[in-house]
């Protein structure tokens, strides 16, 4: 699963005069999230948005792996075979979780953990572990491990040392729930952005195709890849990062694609599958786009150097996005 790329992602304010535009920054999930409102009362709309970020923050204390007393916590230290009752923001997100996983064929799994851990010493320095230890790990990881029963909202391991992790989903699903907040605040132009990695609009603004919004290349902020009007569906970026590895968890072994972006009609699904099409060849990334018309796809192909970046592919509806490079 994928860590995140800051910085991919950026809104153009620059680019439009949008009036009552108001914006509020708050720290949460290991990302700044930011909520831009276009409302005549500016003092609404940031009641709207503080009441938003309390939500983010009792969804932050729920999916936490960091929180002894979150359901993550408390998944990832079950025995096999003893259900463990939920509370509904972790059970949906793991039943989400868990669909995006099937769908993807395994290239989406929140059960990464103890494959991460392969390739980290105890000092959380990188290794390079043996096949051996990928494969015990391999034994511990795969969303057929997770076993949910919807009447009971419980969840049972089918192996013991099953870890989750939300890192790869959870500020997609969180933004979809900001969002469902603000509407219940009757807030019908926004625009809310988890760490300019996941971006999720609420309607748009008036006399716009969309919200203006870049795309630069994960190997090279200089590099501008796209701009684009985003309307109707959320969009996400994954890439490496120095030091960081990806891991691919069918095989256990890290990525070399520089990064990719997703567009789906969730804040979730767009979070989970630029994580997924970091790791899905480009053949099946294309198939996956064709089969859900909601999905669209960037991918970034490794050229002659990782400083010059690389070919662009792209799959499903783009609408009038102006593309860079080729």
């Amino acid at each position: 699963m994928a860590e995140q790329q800051p910085d991919t992602i950026s809104f153009e304010k620059g680019r439009c005069g949008i009036a009552n535009l108001s914006s509020f920054k708050h720290n949460a999930m290991a990302a700044m999230f930011e909520i831009f409102i276009i409302h005549r009362d500016a003092v609404y709309a940031e009641q709207a948005a503080w009441a938003a970020f309390e939500e983010l923050d009792r969804i932050e204390n729920n999916l936490s792996r960091f929180n002894d007393n979150s359901d993550v916590s408390r998944i990832n230290s079950l025995a096999a075979g003893q259900p463990l009752q939920l509370g509904p923001t972790a059970f949906e997100c793991l039943a989400t979780s868990i669909e995006l996983s099937i769908q993807t064929k395994g290239a989406f799994d929140i059960t990464i953990g103890p494959l991460y851990d392969c390739w980290l010493d105890k000092d959380r320095t990188p290794r390079k572990p043996s096949q051996k230890d990928i494969k015990v790990a391999l034994k511990k990881t795969g969303s057929n491990l997770l076993v949910l029963n919807e009447s009971e909202h419980a969840v049972t391991l089918r192996s013991d040392g099953v870890r989750i992790d939300f890192g790869a989903v959870g500020k997609g699903y969180a933004a979809d729930k900001i969002a469902q907040l603000l509407g219940e605040w009757g807030i019908k132009v926004a625009l809310i952005s988890a760490g300019q990695s996941t971006i999720l609009p609420v309607g748009v603004p008036d006399g716009l195709a969309g919200w203006p919004l870049s795309l630069s290349d994960p190997a090279d902020y200089s590099r501008l890849i796209a701009k684009i009007n985003l309307a109707g569906r959320a969009i996400s970026a994954s890439g490496l990062r120095k030091g960081q590895h990806i891991i691919n968890p069918r095989s256990g072994k890290p990525v070399t694609r520089p990064g990719a972006w997703s567009m789906a009609k969730t804040a979730a699904e767009a979070d989970a599958l630029s994580t997924a099409f970091m790791v899905m060849p480009a053949i099946a990334v294309e198939s996956f786009c064709e089969k859900h018309k909601d999905a669209s796809a960037l991918l970034v192909l490794l050229g002659k150097s990782k400083k010059t970046g690389g070919r662009i592919l792209r799959f499903g509806r783009w609408g009038r996005a102006k593309f860079y490079s080729k």
